[in-house]
């Protein structure tokens, strides 16, 4: 997976909450602390039609852009390609620091951690 920008991931939150959207409206939604000129927002959003991340189309002089994956799919592509860069053989460090975090966000994300890998075990059992 490609590295994103700060300003590239702000484009994509602004898309995942709207979709289709042009240029032009996504640099009026950007927050005040990521304001860019127009020629900025463009040409991030080439690179992040190079990237594969977004798709375009043309409606009338402007393209008009929506993400090509989801919040989740993209975490997990991003998460994937950290763990494969940083994978040395043993799955345990990085499992060990998963199970961590969770925890500390609160006893209920470590809960539903737990909830989503019995789910993940019981999907298994039926595909066999």
């Amino acid at each position: 997976m490609p590295q994103l920008g700060e300003l590239e991931l702000a484009l994509l939150e602004s898309l995942w909450r709207t979709p289709q959207q042009s240029a032009q409206h996504l640099q009026q939604a950007l927050p005040r602390i990521r304001q860019s000129s127009l020629s900025t927002v463009q040409s991030t959003l080439e690179r992040l039609h190079r990237k594969t991340l977004v798709q375009r189309h043309k409606q009338g002089h402007a393209y008009v852009y929506c993400a090509r994956l989801g919040r989740a799919e993209l975490l997990g592509k991003l998460l994937g390609g950290v763990i494969r860069q940083l994978h040395t053989g043993s799955l345990d460090p990085i499992l060990s620091s998963f199970v961590e975090f969770a925890d500390k966000i609160d006893e209920q994300t470590l809960e539903r951690l737990d909830q989503l890998v019995q789910q993940r075990r019981l999907a298994r059992l039926e595909d066999e």
